[in-house]
């Protein structure tokens, strides 16, 4: 036997290390499983990825002891994380770490015994049977099984307008694989959308389908992994983690609403999903599905390179039409009412006549909350959060003032705290003030509120998605929740409060952002029998998201929004890297941020470089932060140059360096 391993640890070190095997372990260890190993006077979790006769030092330590009895990663996830410690700047340790279920990272073998399978069994649905394709659903499908059966790894855009039934499409690409005795991989990106797709998968394919998701308990996760594991599960259904499923056969991976920023993950390994999802179709040698009714432009532009084949749904199942939008110009509602109102007469007068017909309407706007700021009309103070630089937002349920970055909570003043005057304002609009007003005007109506502060608990979506279905409430507001994925036959009307909150954010993906959530939230209406209307409310009418989203026009939006990416070269033009420097003081961060912007022109004198800059929001949990934005074509080279620098930069003691390759979020 070997008589050295190489172990990976998650720690943020670039390498890996060598220990010796002892006599009695040599017959117990091999590559995949866990070890603990000794590491600077303690010991910890360190996971093999390799066996060998040399080690690289002298005076090599030996392991301590072998956790698992069969491997918890295969050949093919070593490869996974490998790449995902290349192209996400992490270590391979790190990138293992997020493989393995919370539950047993730090050496324990198994949890969650004391749990009946009868616990975390997925509910019993009635079984449903598939439906008959029209046309180009068909053709869709035929292409991907062709990809299926030829075990050819192909990306497949599958573009199709709301409810134009894509989600048959990937059921029924599902059935095929699984008849040919391969599992499949179905990410979702919301918690929200996870029962409705569990609904539709559990009910087709039965016990089949496991779920994995951030909100179950670490010890319900843990009995998840190990059924895909054991293959007793061949359907994995889930956020953006379930990418790393532990399935051995893999035929097909699919990732619904795939422009979702939530598939990027927000710390290290800051990885996102889809493009994971193509690595391990590739090392597969299997289809890779991405849907949706509004593509990122990164795919859509791939798609039109042919470096994806694109797949178009244009039509509604059944021919339902899309629903008529109508846009109100908020700067001509000011001027005819004379005074600032939440919702504009047209939205007032469709819920109305929605709620006299016995039907069912969503009320959308991207901002939880009663109030967005607290301020006093004398000296002008705005009540701030005490460790961000951002406004405290009134919560009138708990009549609470909270950061929505930190969670600083404090209660609302009487009297300003700069002046002592009593002219203290509350101003703004989030969603808890929306459904006050809504009571107010419709003091008969049946309102449910989806938000984040609505569905902290466990099993609060659920409730509130399967009252609205019921028909117990008939009126929901929310926050982007409510946009994607759902489909409820009765709703004909969405109301869009202000298309202009996403708009207004300094970013250079707010147009897209702003385009996808109006376009989503207004696929909400008219799935059923019944047509539908969206009403948007808006500052800014003229806008070209806003218009190409009222005409469900994506190629219009596309054709303006890439324009302004290629002259001021933005993704899918290059590749970004955000490194963003912290620390407790802002001359420190600032000054070190200047000194590593130097170090890395120095290293490549040829990289574009912007920054240092101030955050969005420069203090955040009480830390000052700088960004310094690397634009490259090359992911790799870049993330390559940053280990060389930052390896030989010293860091003052104090400082904090964060690498986000291709970030979401400015």
């Amino acid at each position: 036997m070997a008589a050295f391993a190489e172990v990976a640890v998650s720690l943020p070190m670039d390498r890996t290390f060598h220990y010796s095997v002892p006599q009695n372990l040599s017959e117990t260890i091999s590559v995949g499983k866990r070890v603990f190993v000794p590491f600077l006077n303690r010991a910890i979790v360190g996971y093999v990825v390799g066996l060998c006769d040399e080690a690289d030092v002298k005076n090599v330590k030996a392991i301590i002891s072998v956790i698992d009895r069969e491997p918890v990663l295969t050949e093919e996830m070593l490869k996974l994380t490998r790449w995902v410690k290349d192209n996400y700047f992490c270590s391979w340790g790190e990138a293992i770490a997020a493989v393995i279920p919370a539950g047993i990272k730090k050496g324990k073998e198994a949890i969650g015994s004391r749990l009946k399978s009868a616990d975390y069994e997925n509910e019993k649905f009635p079984q449903s049977t598939p439906h008959d394709l029209v046309e180009e659903q068909s053709r869709a499908l035929k292409s991907v099984i062709e990809s299926v059966d030829k075990h050819e790894h192909k990306t497949y855009l599958l573009h199709g307008i709301t409810s134009s039934g894509k989600t048959e499409v990937y059921l029924q690409a599902i059935d095929h694989v699984l008849k040919s005795g391969g599992q499949a991989i179905m990410l979702v990106p919301e918690i929200s959308l996870t029962p409705q797709t569990i609904e539709r998968f559990s009910s087709r394919f039965g016990d089949h389908v496991a779920v994995i998701h951030s909100r179950l308990t670490a010890a319900k996760k843990f009995l998840e992994w190990k059924r895909i594991k054991d293959g007793k599960a061949n359907i994995v259904v889930g956020a953006r983690s379930a990418i790393f499923a532990p399935v051995k056969k893999l035929g097909v991976v699919i990732i619904d609403e795939e422009h979702e920023t939530s598939y990027k993950q927000d710390d290290v390994p800051r990885y996102h999903a889809r493009d994971v999802a193509e690595e391990r179709a590739r090392l597969n040698n299997c289809p890779l599905i991405l849907g949706s009714a509004t593509p990122s432009l990164e795919s859509y532009y791939k798609a039109k390179a042919g470096v994806y084949r694109m797949i178009k749904l244009t039509k509604r199942i059944d021919e339902r039409l899309l629903p008529k939008v109508k846009i109100v110009d908020m700067r001509m509602e000011l001027a005819s009412r004379r005074r600032i109102e939440v919702f504009s007469k047209v939205l007032l007068d469709a819920v109305a006549n929605t709620l006299t017909a016995g039907k069912q309407a969503m009320i959308f706007l991207n901002r939880r909350g009663f109030s967005t700021f607290v301020n006093c009309k004398k000296c002008g103070f705005v009540v701030k959060c005490k460790r961000c630089d951002t406004v405290l937002v009134y919560h009138f349920e708990t009549k609470k003032l909270i950061c929505h970055y930190c969670n600083y909570t404090t209660n609302a003043p009487d009297i300003c705290p700069s002046c002592k005057s009593s002219y203290i304002k509350y101003l703004g609009l989030g969603t808890e003030k929306v459904e006050s007003e809504m009571s107010h005007s419709f003091p008969h109506a049946k309102i449910a509120r989806m938000d984040s502060d609505t569905t902290a608990k466990r099993g609060s979506h659920d409730r509130i998605l399967g009252d609205f279905k019921t028909g117990k409430a008939n009126l929901l507001v929310g926050t982007q929740m409510i946009a994607k994925g759902h489909d409820f036959p009765l709703v004909t009307l969405v109301g869009v409060v202000s298309a202009d909150v996403s708009l207004n954010i300094p970013d250079f993906r707010a147009s897209e952002r702003t385009f996808n959530l109006l376009t989503q939230v207004g696929g909400r209406a008219g799935r059923g029998e019944d047509g539908g209307e969206v009403v948007i409310q808006t500052d800014t009418p003229g806008h070209y998201a806003i218009l190409a989203a009222a005409k469900h026009d994506y190629d219009k939006f596309y054709s303006e929004e890439i324009k302004s990416r290629k002259e001021l070269l933005y993704p899918p033009f290059i590749n970004l890297v955000k490194v963003t420097v912290r620390a407790r003081n802002d001359q420190f961060a600032a000054q070190t941020a200047m000194e590593l912007q130097e170090a890395i022109k120095l290293a490549d004198p040829e990289m574009l470089i912007a920054g240092p800059s101030p955050a969005p929001i420069l203090r955040m949990r009480g830390y000052y932060r700088y960004n310094i934005m690397l634009k490259h074509k090359d992911r790799l080279a870049m993330c390559a140059l940053l280990k060389k620098v930052l390896n030989s930069f010293r860091k003052p003691h104090g400082i904090l360096i964060a690498v986000d390759v291709d970030p979401v979020a400015m």
